[in-house]
């Protein structure tokens, strides 16, 4: 069979397709890709297929195997879909309660627990708390590394054993 004829019957033969990818893709778009694919494959491979089976089948195959092979690809990399409407987020955004009364209580517990430390330990742990590093701390203060680390770490201890409940 020579490309004019191939080609020739592959047009011919190929709208029976469109309807297919739509119900394997559910979507216009996408349906359109999967067909526009088959057909690209069925044009390299036209080699593969043997005069005288039967082209829709082979078509129907290329175009599964191909649909499969890009579900498989696409379940390995998740895709993240814009079709959500923004009504919905904005309404399931509105639904958390926010009660801060409990956190702001809870945070005055905490800032009066470390006020209550000795003053060495607290400079130590409140230098770590803003982001410095151990040994920017150690090296404002003029204390060795390991002092830093122990007063940091007794800080921990001494609050978690006051704030248990």
């Amino acid at each position: 069979m020579t490309t004019t004829e191939f080609n020739y019957v592959l047009e011919r033969q190929s709208d029976f397709l469109k309807p297919y990818a739509q119900s394997l893709t559910k979507n216009v778009e996408d349906a359109r890709d999967l067909y526009q694919e088959t057909l690209y494959k069925a044009l390299v491979n036209k080699d593969k297929y043997q005069m005288g089976t039967n082209i829709k089948g082979w078509l129907y195959t290329i175009m599964r195997n191909t649909f499969i092979n890009g579900y498989r690809k696409n379940k390995r990399f998740m895709k993240v879909s814009s079709d959500v409407p923004d009504d919905i987020v904005m309404y399931n955004a509105d639904k958390k309660a926010k009660n801060s009364g409990m956190v702001n209580v809870r945070i005055q517990e905490i800032k009066k627990c470390v006020e209550q430390l000795p003053a060495n330990i607290r400079l130590c742990f409140e230098l770590y708390y803003m982001g410095y590093k151990y040994q920017d701390i150690s090296s404002l203060l003029n204390e060795p590394l390991g002092t830093v680390k122990s007063r940091i770490h007794f800080a921990r201890k001494m609050l978690t054993a006051k704030l248990e409940r």
